[in-house]
């Protein structure tokens, strides 16, 4: 991708600051955010910064309708949050991709939209495929089928050029340690300090999890590949880890002398999580770092800018 102009909703966030790191170099990228839970310090140098709400369409119609392509990361990502506040999370998941979607009505761009793999629920037939039928178990995962579903009907009803990537759980610098976040960053931050891993459930419940560099490649690949349009795609690493087996593995690369204690399961969360690969692997797709690989530069950054060693 080159000589492009790119959007990226979200893109003072976690995994949005990634994909226009990534492409600032051979492109115009433009980064549009609120700092609801962003922060303008993960801007990369060299891209463009509008304060704006995907709620608010005139804020960013226009912005929206110029570009050739649009990462839309911008969401309310938090199960627990979402279960709290669900209306809240419809109107920034579900309004906002709408507001996304009409204004494409009006440009040439391609839209790449973040989904979950929470759309699928705690479904048991492992590894999910795309095919399984969504059974979210919260207002999060429910937010972003119907999302997904506003993507297929715009892109049936009008020819829209849009992908749906459903992550799997994705890690990395720049994830946010508070409750809401990942749990690796909250693991890491806790055992950089000291501090007890605590597991909600008996640590048995498994992950897919895939560091945010492949998932910026696999953004990168759907937008690039004029056969992802209309589709929906898993975005993980095809491997099975246990928190438990997770939290082993932080203490052990921080050498914390934190431990681990249990506590009762969150409403919400899914037992068994999995991602079946093979639609985006036919893509070219393919996962290139190793979970310990991911955990070692996250770690790393965690050190690196919070000064705790």
């Amino acid at each position: 991708m080159r000589n492009k102009l790119v959007v990226v909703t979200g893109g003072a966030g976690f995994i949005g600051s990634h994909i226009a790191e990534e492409l600032r170099n051979d492109n115009e990228v433009i980064v549009i955010d609120n700092l609801y839970t962003g922060r303008e310090e993960n801007v990369p140098d060299g891209v463009s910064f509008v304060r704006a709400d995907v709620r608010d369409y005139g804020a960013i119609a226009e912005l929206i309708r110029e570009a050739d392509y649009v990462f839309h990361e911008a969401a309310q990502v938090s199960v627990v949050e979402s279960i709290e506040d669900p209306v809240f999370t419809e109107e920034v998941n579900v309004l906002g991709t709408l507001n996304i979607l009409k204004a494409l009505l009006d440009g040439h761009g391609k839209l790449v939209f973040a989904s979950s793999a929470a759309v699928y629920g705690d479904n048991p037939n492992l590894p999910l495929k795309e095919s399984e039928r969504p059974r979210p178990l919260s207002p999060y995962g429910v937010t972003k089928w119907a999302a997904e579903e506003y993507l297929r009907v715009f892109h049936e009803l009008y020819g829209l050029p849009v992908v749906a990537l459903r992550y799997f759980n994705v890690f990395g610098p720049r994830q946010g340690a508070n409750q809401y976040a990942g749990v690796i960053n909250i693991f890491i931050n806790h055992a950089l300090k000291g501090e007890p891993l605590v597991i909600f459930g008996d640590g048995k419940q498994t992950r897919d999890f895939i560091y945010v560099r492949d998932v910026v490649k696999a953004n990168i690949l759907a937008a690039e590949s004029s056969g992802a349009d209309g589709r929906v795609f898993n975005v993980g690493t095809g491997k099975s880890t246990s928190v438990l087996e997770l939290a082993t593995k932080v203490l052990e690369i921080t050498g914390s002398n934190g431990s681990i204690l249990f506590d009762k399961p969150r409403p919400g969360d899914i037992r068994h999580s999995l991602a079946d690969i093979g639609e985006i692997k036919r893509l070219g797709f393919k996962p290139e770092w190793s979970l310990e690989e991911g955990l070692k530069k996250t770690v790393e950054w965690y050190r690196t800018t919070s000064g705790i060693s």
